[in-house]
């Protein structure tokens, strides 16, 4: 999933104002306020006029500032988000035109992929800036018809509910005697969502039939890897702001069949955890919920990634439980993992990096991940992890150095007496190795004074 990624700065009001008056149509051009052919007329259905609404200036203006702040890559065009006003102002008085007319055709994204931490690669697909601008437009008309018609059991990119939520519930769950678990791991769901049984499910709550014909438009825009557009006749492709909603919508059902049931669950976009009081009845629930999700929703279910097991020994959304009485949420062994490989890619030695910039990257870093991990008992590990990345950067700090003559006059400089500088200026040992022995020469308090964050801190900071 959707592994976990930092927050943006919010725009400055200047900057804001900047941008509203760049959409804001002059003459002809820019996003224009509704005619009366956007205004609804009484005799139509409520949902009838959901394009219309999507197009509302102050829809788009929304839409315009979330993707100008989410940032991210161009599309097959090339546009950047900070191009994207001066492309609104040539194209949209066409684009809207073409919406209208029922006739708009989005361009295929672009096709990347993000190697996953367990191998594979996961398939991200990236849509032009104005298919983000058009996709976040519908998805902020789209949500409050059907995100109130979800089931509470639901977390994954809906208002209101984050990750930490889906672990507190799973974590009560097992506090209650549910100590097992049924884990169940969709394979390439993104990749296989069946186009019309996810367009019927759409349909049931829009009879807009242009807003269905835009997102059936989406669903078949294609993708283009190496420079070939490949059709796509099933999948959602994951990088666009509608397609986490699509998702919520086709596997509604599968909330809805677990309800039915009387089962215990938590579901995080396509992760989805069943708790149960027995390994027994999680075999057999395993096996009834299989047929579903293959027969009904024509999904396939990772029988090697699935499992019925004890909470303790699986991982949820990044986190796992102990197996005390409380099922104290703890950090999988697979984040620390994650953790330690990002930690090393930034302090690679041979990275032609300054020091100030390997630090600032590791603040962001840093903050970011124990913002999210800030639910786990860690500090232990935090203070692990500190000490761990202090070395590091010991190691980087050495290698630089490069000659004795160099080592030897920063080693004095650090107060560090003739004897010893001498002879650690000699060494022949690596940098790893080093990076232990000038352990007192390079304390706590020189990287603090250098600006590195404690994730130790930060820790008993949000704690």
């Amino acid at each position: 999933m959707r592994s976990h990624d930092g927050h943006r700065q919010q725009n400055t009001s200047q900057e804001g104002c900047q941008r509203e008056v760049a959409v804001k149509p002059q003459g002809t051009v820019g996003v224009p306020s509704p005619l009366p052919a956007q205004i609804a007329p009484s005799s139509r259905k409520a949902q009838d006029d959901l394009l219309e609404k999507m197009l509302e200036r102050e829809n788009l203006l929304k839409a315009y500032r979330k993707v100008v702040q989410n940032g991210g890559a161009p599309g097959v065009d090339g546009v950047t988000v900070t191009e994207l006003q001066a492309y609104l102002n040539t194209h949209w008085e066409a684009v809207k035109a073409a919406l209208l007319a029922g006739t708009y055709s989005p361009l295929p994204v672009r096709r990347v992929e993000i190697p996953k931490p367990g191998g594979g690669v996961r398939l991200l697909g990236i849509p032009t800036a104005m298919d983000r601008l058009l996709q976040q437009a519908l998805l902020q008309v789209m949500e409050p018809i059907f995100d109130p018609h979800f089931s509470w059991h639901s977390y994954g990119f809906r208002p209101g509910k984050r990750a930490h939520d889906a672990v507190r519930q799973a974590q009560q769950y097992i506090q209650s005697g549910l100590r097992w678990v049924v884990d169940m791991d969709l394979e390439k769901f993104f990749d296989r969502v069946n186009h019309d049984i996810l367009m019927a499910r759409v349909a049931r709550r829009i009879d807009d039939k242009r807003v269905l014909n835009l997102i059936r438009a989406y669903l078949n825009a294609g993708v283009m890897a190496g420079g070939v557009v490949v059709r796509t006749e099933e999948g959602t492709p994951q990088g666009g702001p509608l397609s986490p909603l699509l998702a919520n919508i086709l596997l509604d059902d599968l909330d809805k069949e677990l309800t039915r049931r009387g089962l215990h669950f938590v579901r995080y976009a396509d992760d989805c955890n069943i708790f149960v009081a027995s390994k027994r009845a999680g075999e057999r629930v395993m096996e009834s919920v299989i047929r579903f999700v293959e027969g009904k929703l024509k999904l396939k279910v990772n029988r090697d990634k699935s499992a019925v097991d004890r909470p303790w020994n699986r991982k949820f959304l990044g986190f796992s439980f102990l197996s005390n009485k409380q099922a104290t949420v703890r950090l999988a062994p697979k984040t620390i993992q994650r953790f330690k490989k990002k930690v090393r890619e930034i302090t690679d030695r041979s990275r032609p990096l300054t020091m100030e910039e390997r630090i600032n990257r590791l603040n962001r870093f840093m903050m970011g991940w124990i913002g999210y991990f800030r639910l786990a008992a860690a500090k232990n590990h935090c203070g692990n992890l500190d000490a761990w990345m202090r070395r590091r950067l010991r190691m980087c700090l050495w290698k630089q150095w490069k000659r004795p003559r160099t080592r030897l006059r920063n080693l004095r400089a650090l107060g560090v007496p003739e004897w010893a500088a001498r002879m650690m200026a000699n060494s022949r040992r690596g940098p790893w190795e080093m990076s232990r022995n000038t352990n007192n020469a390079l304390p706590t308090s020189y990287w603090e004074a250098k600006g590195l964050k404690s994730l130790l801190s930060r820790y008993l900071e949000l704690c």
